[in-house]
């Protein structure tokens, strides 16, 4: 330990770089983190440490411990080098000078004299770029979407176009970890210096996912409610999370091409509010008072408005009225009342139309309706309106 604290410069990083170092996750990485460098852990119980080792060289040798849910990748200089998928422990293996160990095989003083001149000729660097980064495989959750105004789409079912504003949140998947570094990733996560996070404010490249997520809500919510296998009902969406998920998934793919060129898809969307705009909320209620109406339902409503036409006629207009309305319920039949099924038949033409009964005896009238007081039927308030009506006062 003495030779490593007395030495320095380019020597001394070069001695640093020889032990055989132990890789695994940064402490306290957030769970929405999707690519992030693998740390070189400096003490195991106080013992081993390491604290002079260059940045960007990985000892050959080293172990690196890969979690469940993520993936591996080994980069020299930019260019991959490796990549593995599987959850469990990977030894590094690099033909770089830098990364060759002395404790590993080899002489002391041949080693350590070729990586120190390739050292001064970069400035007392190492020669060479070495990062192992972990991606997420597993879904990535927290990715908000919303709107500030009005989105608008055509629904088929309403047969007209609809608005809403709406927010709610999504979850991503990374399905092509080499595609999305090559192509999405910063520099400074690629070289091992910085935390790609999805829903980190500071996130420039967050913030563009955001914006084209939400410029593909309008086709995915005009796909989702004209696709028959949904029912054509807007009201599915916020109970069906994968279905509108696909939708949003297929909008994004056609208008950004996140799969093709990203490697990137989302998996799933929870929905936390959908406020409809007025012509869109009254048209919403005319199709529930319309579903309300139709079949088993809808003749069950009808027989209770007749009964309850039936009840207010008897109340407003005294013997006659209950009289007249009892005779047509009789003649027709409460439990007869259906919604019609096919089309109506024809109206008859004016010739063929019955002539309209002739109206009834004053006399007649009065006479039942005292016959019907004296016998206990009514009482004198349904006999004077029951006058009333007959003489038209």
């Amino acid at each position: 330990m003495g030779l490593f604290q007395a030495v320095s410069g380019a020597i001394g990083g070069t001695l640093a770089d020889q032990w055989l170092d132990f890789f695994g996750v940064p402490e306290g990485i957030s769970a929405t983190a999707a690519v992030f460098p693998a740390v070189r852990k400096d003490q195991n119980a106080g013992r081993g440490a390491n604290p002079g080792a260059s940045d960007g060289i990985i000892t050959d040798g080293s172990k690196i411990v890969v979690p469940e849910g993520y993936g591996l990748v080994l980069m020299e200089d930019g260019a991959f080098t490796g990549f593995a998928a599987q959850p469990g422990g990977y030894i590094w293996d690099s033909g770089e000078p830098s990364s060759q160990s002395v404790f590993s095989g080899g002489g002391l003083v041949e080693s350590i004299v070729k990586q120190s001149w390739e050292r001064f000729k970069f400035g007392g660097r190492p020669g060479a770029q070495q990062t192992a980064l972990f991606v997420a495989l597993k879904e990535l959750p927290n990715n908000k979407f919303g709107t500030q105004s009005e989105i608008y789409w055509d629904d088929a079912f309403l047969n007209t176009q609809v608005g809403a504003v709406t927010r709610g949140t999504y979850t991503l998947k990374i399905t092509d970890p080499l595609t999305f570094i090559r192509n999405f990733v910063p520099a400074g996560v690629i070289e091992g210096r910085a935390v790609f996070d999805f829903t980190d404010l500071d996130n420039p490249a967050g913030e563009q996912l955001f914006n084209e997520v939400v410029g593909s809500l309008a086709p995915a919510f005009s796909m989702y409610t004209n696709d028959p296998a949904k029912g054509n009902r807007i009201a599915r969406l916020q109970q069906d999370s994968v279905g509108f998920a696909q939708s949003l998934s297929a909008a994004v793919e056609d208008n950004y091409r996140w799969r093709t060129d990203r490697g990137l898809e989302i998996v799933k969307t929870a929905i936390i509010s959908i406020e409809y705009d007025a012509t869109t909320r009254e048209l919403l209620a005319n199709v529930q008072r319309a579903d309300a109406l139709s079949g088993a339902r809808g003749n069950a409503n009808l027989q209770a408005s007749v009964a309850a036409g039936i009840e207010a006629a008897g109340e407003n207009a005294g013997p006659g009225g209950v009289i007249g309305m009892g005779m047509a319920a009789g003649g027709m039949g409460l439990g007869g009342l259906q919604q019609p099924t096919e089309q109506a038949p024809a109206a008859p033409t004016p010739a063929d139309a019955p002539a309209a009964p002739a109206a009834e005896d004053p006399v007649a009238m009065l006479t039942r309706a005292k016959q019907m007081l004296d016998a206990g039927l009514i009482t004198q308030e349904d006999y004077d309106a029951a006058k009333a009506k007959a003489l038209g006062l």
